[in-house]
């Protein structure tokens, strides 16, 4: 059995230590929202923090997990985070929705560190994170929506 520290609460698996934590979180755990794309940590698909830090984890062990902070998109919260996924919503950056879990996890980790990125500031922390449908016009618009809200917040 090993135990991690799964959105706030311990919980244990019985997983092979060499099993990927994506297999881990889905087929374990039932937390479909964190998907497979490439099984490579080519697309982004499968992001999810570890420690606080933006992982993929179709290529992390369970063993890389144990012991250690975890956060899905099932538990991403927080400020940030809820304006990340408002705007996601209010300017339909989604088309088919699939990588949008871990664009969602990509944004939400820059934002939180870096409350007025610039374009290149986006595409470094985006850098990674496949979009099929091409919503990258989009996913850009969010996160600078996100940072305007966020500074006239302050």
């Amino acid at each position: 059995m090993t135990s991690l520290q799964l959105n706030g609460k311990t919980v244990s698996v019985d997983a092979a230590p060499d099993t990927p934590l994506l297999w881990v979180l889905r087929d374990h755990l039932g937390l479909t929202g964190t998907k497979f794309g490439c099984g490579m940590a080519l697309c982004g698909a499968c992001t999810v923090y570890l420690d606080g830090q933006p992982i993929r984890s179709c290529v992390t062990p369970l063993s890389g997990a144990a012991g250690k902070k975890l956060t899905t998109i099932e538990g991403l919260d927080g400020k940030v985070a809820h304006a990340v996924q408002a705007a996601w919503d209010r300017i339909q950056v989604p088309q088919c929705g699939y990588c949008q879990s871990g664009q969602v996890m990509s944004a939400t980790a820059l934002l939180s560190k870096n409350p007025k990125p610039s374009d290149a500031d986006i595409d470094i922390a985006m850098a990674g994170n496949l979009c099929r449908c091409g919503t990258y016009v989009r996913i850009r618009a969010a996160i600078h929506a996100v940072a305007a809200q966020l500074e006239g917040a302050a």
